[in-house]
Formats: C-alpha cells, structure tokens, sequence
C-alpha cells in the first residue's frame, strides 16, 4: 500500500499482519479521495475522524493532502502495532490521535471533525450503527462530511443522514453522507 498523493505521495504504509483487517486497496482510496476532494475542495486545515482505522491508510492519505490532524480509533491490538509503526514512519505523530478501543466506547464530542471515514467490517452494519451512536453524542458538525465503506450492495440507512452518492469499487462500495 502507497499513499496516493499530497506530501507523502509514493509513501509506503504497512497493512496489520494477519487477516482480522481488510485495508482499503489503494484504488478503492483513490476513488474516495477523489469524491471527497470534488465536495471539500481542500483537506487543508481540516480535523478528520478514521473510525475502523486498521492501517491509518485513510488518515494518512488526508494528512498526506493537508489536513491540519486525525483522530484514529482502532481496537484491534495488530491493526493499532501497524498504525502507529506508519505515523512513527511519515514523522506525523503530533498530528494525530491514536485511540485504542472500539468506535462504539467513544463518549461525548469535545470537538466535532470536518470528515469522518469509517471502514468499518463488511456485512455488519457496524458504520451505520457506529454513525448513530456518533450522533447522538454530538460528534456531527452540520456542515462535516462522512464517507462509510461496506461491502458491494451492503446498504447504509442511518436516522437523521442522507446519502448523497454512492461509488462502487471493486468489491467495496463507498457511501458519502451528509446530516440532514
């Protein structure tokens, strides 16, 4: 896995050993960073949220294209090794929030992020749930972005969110939703 472009472009990141984390193929993240890119205009001073981070590829690649910093929350102990090897390996440590523990333990928002990516496990409907939770907590910004990857054909219905397109790469299908 590379990060795609911005500062780090051509970097490479490692992916956890073992099979418990699936990391988002390198142009499957293409094709969201270009969705995203095409809805923010900028990663440029933003604060995102990678939710399911596994390998940090998602955090990374916003870092990457200037985002200011990123909260990474990952409870698996070989996905979370991976993560901070690559953010000790890009130099991006006082620029990111690492958070062992699950999405779902995450208590009430001190400050709500721009963007939030969540690739949570296919065919479990754990970024719809994980998206309501975050709600309710207060963790959505009018105005903040949220990209959810699923399995191809796996739906994401969440109260209060609409969809505002849907991409299919691969065997994923990335989801972009905006709060009501």
């Amino acid at each position: 896995m590379r990060i795609i472009a911005g500062e780090w472009r051509g970097r490479a990141i490692t992916a956890p050993e073992g099979d418990a984390t699936r990391p988002t193929a390198d142009r499957t993240r293409e094709t969201l960073f270009s969705m995203l890119t095409s809805r923010l205009g900028s990663f440029e001073g933003l604060f995102v949220a990678d939710l399911f981070a596994g390998s940090g590829a998602l955090g990374l690649e916003a870092l990457s294209r200037g985002a200011a910093r990123v909260l990474m929350v990952e409870q698996d102990a070989a996905a979370i090794r991976a993560l901070r090897r690559n953010i000790a390996s890009l130099r991006a440590q006082d620029r990111c929030d690492v958070r062992a523990g699950s999405v779902l333990s995450l208590g009430p928002a001190k400050e709500q992020p721009d963007l939030i990516m969540m690739d949570a496990p296919y065919d479990t409907g754990a970024g719809s749930v994980a998206l309501d939770r975050l709600n309710r907590l207060g963790w959505i910004a009018p105005s903040a972005w949220i990209s959810i990857e699923t399995a191809r054909g796996e739906e994401v219905s969440v109260k209060d969110f609409d969809v505002d397109t849907v991409r299919h790469s691969g065997k994923a299908s990335l989801h972009l939703l905006r709060l009501r």
